[in-house]
């Protein structure tokens, strides 16, 4: 097959601002019909220029939002310590029989006690309190520099003989105490951001050691959490039959109390994931105690709120004597349409409340894991967040509106669609023509012969033997050849690691190190 070339230099020009509102003008004036007008009312929801509320603006909006769920949360905390075990919480359902039920759900999917498995983490390559996105590969964070919350600081001690390969590395790393997590902000729609948290990074560390050994363990139980078309195609059945509801909830990840957690778990759980998780976050430099139990940005919450969720969609309809599918990714989920009105009450009582415009139980639409059906057909529209301005992105909105344009089953474009997409493609060099990818951005698909290909700018990073211990902490468990090493392909420098199925025991003499840092293929299987 022959190599394709990097375009040149010139394809790096901005895009005229009129091409974005030209497409706009176009989207806007196609022909009525149920998947154009779905389309026409979401592609620009969350489009955020210089005519739209300035960034303060949205950053005040969505912190104070989160304020106000910490309230909620307090309240929360109070109602369910008070809570008498005799309240029915659904009729002739005691408060006592419900949560009991769901901790013994709870108990059989995680276990009554932490095993080791579950206190070896890895890093992940966002931004932590001490690093920024730039400078947040996962194996440097092994290296140099690093924030933890006290409480944390003493578990990581207790279990640090048991971590492959640290003890090599942690006499020479600068371990700072800070009190919590740090919010930030990013956008999301064009009125408000979305907030979420930079946690310490031994925090996170161990942090994502539970959240994995939770999403193993939920794997086991029926719900997966690697893979979001499980809940897409029961929305699509949902939108069929009507069988299904979809429901979606409220800041649910900021919603999860600390009470709510210290009832449902195992009080050994309870414990080892209060010790890691920020109990304080900072806002603009001052310090806020923490009503809630985990944000987004803290490496188990995900996962945590999905068995939380999944426990009371279940318990619900074991005590309502409702039969069907439950399933959960994170707060999405889907449930027996019948169940509805009784999970949501549940719900509200352990202080979610449930999203009404994305919570669909009538009718004939369904959403879920960001796929939207109506009377089982795929509608599900894409999203316009900005000006075009480069060319990567205008063939990302060639790519996807031809996607979405594609008549089912077949790589034909709807005719009303492929005027539009015949003149994005006039506006991209031919030789970018040619891609098979309709989710890569830098080759416009199209059925031409292709010649050349975008390719990013990327900065490599000195990874070194932060390298190896991200290899080795990502590796220390595998067993099967597909699970690979979450990495980042843009700035490592890591570039031929040939792994096997082992299990690693031991750690290899340092002067294996050594030779891979200066570049001689240095084998580790075996170690």
């Amino acid at each position: 097959m022959r190599k394709l070339r990097k375009p040149k230099r010139g394809f790096t020009q901005l895009i005229p601002p009129e091409v974005t509102s030209k497409f706009r003008g176009l989207i806007e004036a196609l022909p009525a019909s149920p998947k154009g007008d779905y389309l026409k009312s979401e592609i620009f929801s969350k489009f955020v220029d210089e005519s739209t509320d300035p960034a303060d603006v949205r950053r005040v909006r969505a912190i104070n939002k989160w304020l106000a769920t910490e309230r909620e949360n307090e309240s929360t905390n109070e109602r369910l310590l008070t809570t008498h075990e005799e309240y029915n919480i659904l009729p002739r359902v005691t408060f006592g029989a419900f949560v009991s039920f769901c901790q013994t759900l709870i108990r059989e999917i995680v276990g009554e006690t932490a095993p080791l498995e579950a206190l070896i983490g890895s890093f992940s390559g966002g931004a932590s309190t001490s690093r920024s996105r730039t400078e947040s590969h996962p194996a440097g964070k092994y290296l140099g520099k690093a924030d933890v919350t006290g409480p944390a600081y003493e578990l990581f001690e207790d279990i640090l003989d048991e971590i492959p390969g640290w003890d090599l590395v942690t006499a020479g790393s600068e371990f700072r105490i800070v009190s919590g997590n740090v919010l930030f902000t990013v956008p999301k729609k064009v009125d408000i951001d979305r907030c979420a948290c930079k946690e310490p990074d031994v925090n996170m560390w161990l942090q994502k050691g539970i959240g994995d050994f939770f999403r193993k363990r939920l794997r086991r139980a029926g719900i997966n959490l690697n893979d979001q078309s499980i809940n897409r195609s029961l929305a699509q059945k949902g939108s069929l039959d009507g069988s299904l509801a979809t429901l979606d909830l409220s800041s649910a990840s900021d919603s999860v109390s600390r009470e709510f957690v210290a009832l449902m778990l195992p009080e050994t759980w309870f414990t080892l994931l209060d010790s890691v998780r920020s109990r304080v976050t900072i806002i603009d430099g001052e310090e806020h105690h923490n009503e809630m139990f985990s944000s987004m940005g803290n490496g188990f919450t995900f996962e945590l709120e999905s068995l939380l969720f999944y426990a009371l969609a279940r318990a619900t309809a074991y005590f309502r004597g409702v039969s069907g599918t439950v399933s959960v990714y994170g707060d999405d989920i889907i449930i027996p349409t019948a169940l509805s009105p009784d999970l949501i009450w549940v719900l509200s009582y352990f202080g979610f409340s449930t999203n009404v415009d994305k919570s669909h139980f009538e009718g004939a639409f369904r959403e879920s894991c960001g796929g939207h059906y109506l009377n089982g057909i795929d509608v599900t529209p894409f999203y316009v967040k900005k000006r075009i301005e480069t060319m990567a992105e205008l063939i990302d909105v060639a790519n996807k509106l031809r996607k979405w344009g594609q008549l089912p089953g077949l790589s034909v474009l709807d005719p009303t669609i492929e005027p539009i997409w015949t003149w994005l493609k006039s506006l991209v060099p031919s030789c970018l023509w040619g891609g098979g990818d309709l989710s890569f951005m830098y080759q416009l698909v199209s059925n031409d012969i292709p010649v050349k290909r975008l390719a990013e700018n990327t900065r490599r990073v000195s990874t070194h033997l932060g390298g190896y211990f991200h290899w080795l902490n990502t590796t220390w468990d595998r067993t099967e050849l597909e699970e690979g090493v979450q990495t980042s392909s843009l700035t490592t420098s890591l570039e031929t690691f040939r792994l096997r199925p082992v299990r690693v025991t031991s750690v290899p003499s340092l002067s294996h190190l050594f030779l891979h840092e200066i570049g001689v293929d240095a084998e580790y299987a075996g170690v």
